[in-house]
């Protein structure tokens, strides 16, 4: 494992952390039942009954859970 030669600074340190930023998801727009939806690409969504209540997970048009 590398170690370094010498204590880095606090200053240093924070100028190289302070460099990570997150990044916004990228979202898919689907119109389903008339309704838009919004969805995370190659992510199982949740498949809702008619009150609302979580029936499974669904992806690519199969059951892959019981939600």
């Amino acid at each position: 494992m590398a170690v370094p030669k010498r204590r880095k600074s606090r200053a240093n340190t924070h100028a190289r952390r302070s460099q990570w930023k997150a990044d916004a998801p990228t979202l898919v727009k689907t119109i389903e039942n008339g309704k838009v939806v919004y969805s995370l690409p190659h992510r199982a969504r949740v498949v809702e009954g008619s009150d609302g209540v979580p029936l499974y997970l669904e992806y690519k048009g199969r059951r892959v859970a019981d939600a």
